[in-house]
């Protein structure tokens, strides 16, 4: 197991490192932020998206109510050290993102930077600890063993982080105005709903059609830690698509609004 682990812990800063090394050499424009933003947020969470909906999928589709190795041993080789280098990534993508913008005190690390960072990214930080504290001790240690079939389906909440990486790197390339862009966006929109909102009443859904009962009294079956857990999990997905839709409703206004004025210069020329 320590030496999964330990693969892991190499792989995904081997691969932020590589890409901070790399991409300078093929976008020679690009500052150390935009390095940093597109290896973090972009490619590593796109490829993190990917592992993870092919590994979710896979145990959705064998097991229900039954046991699948990848249920525990993909925690360990893959969600412990991603997580956990994760937070040093988004750190080091604020820092440089502030730095370049001049800030004083980004002259170098410090705890003012930290500080800064923890306060900036609150919800995601707490995000990132409480899995690594609490879902991944309950997934490997406390569940008896069962429930493979809902650790999988929890997986399934990051089928919108590969469109929500592809976003940050389309804007990084200044093709925010293309259709792609567009494209991309309405699927953030459609897979986050839909992964990480719908997701929960269906899990229960599934849970009172295996146990014949109805789906209003599922949660009565359930131990109060389960039903809390589910909703210490869903509340920020909630927050977060309201503001994804925030930020769509403000891109398509701001969309229609250029097309207007593109239109009426064009009738002007006319």
């Amino acid at each position: 197991m320590f030496q999964v682990l330990a693969c892991g812990a190499v792989v995904f800063p081997g691969l932020f490192f590589a890409f901070r090394r790399i991409l300078p050499c093929v976008f020679k424009h690009w500052s150390d932020a935009d390095v940093v933003l597109v290896s973090e947020s972009g490619l590593e969470r796109l490829l993190n998206g990917v592992l993870v909906q092919a590994s979710s999928t896979l145990m959705c589709v064998c097991c229900l109510f039954s046991r699948h190795w990848l249920a525990t041993y993909f925690v360990i080789w893959y969600g412990v050290p991603y997580m956990t280098y994760d937070i040093f990534a988004m750190y080091l993508s604020h820092y440089y993102r502030f730095r370049v913008k001049g800030h004083e005190e980004y002259k170098w690390h410090s705890l003012t930077t930290v500080n800064s960072f923890v306060r900036k990214e609150f919800l995601l930080v707490l995000h990132h600890i409480a899995l690594l504290t609490i879902l991944l001790p309950v997934t490997l240690f406390f569940r008896q063993d069962q429930g493979d079939f809902f650790i999988g389906c929890l997986f399934l909440t990051e089928l919108s982080t590969p469109f929500v990486s592809l976003g940050k790197i389309l804007i990084q390339l200044n093709l925010q105005d293309r259709w792609l862009h567009k494209a991309n966006g309405g699927m953030v929109l459609f897979t986050f709903f839909v992964c990480r909102i719908a997701l929960f009443p269906f899990m229960y859904w599934m849970y009172g059609r295996h146990y014949a009962i109805p789906l209003y009294s599922v949660p009565f079956h359930l131990p109060l830690s389960a039903n809390l857990g589910n909703c210490c999990i869903l509340a920020p997905q909630v927050y977060w698509f309201v503001l994804l839709c925030r930020k769509g409703y403000r891109l398509y206004k701001r969309s229609r609004g250029t097309d207007a004025s593109a239109a009426a210069h064009a009738s002007k020329d006319d």
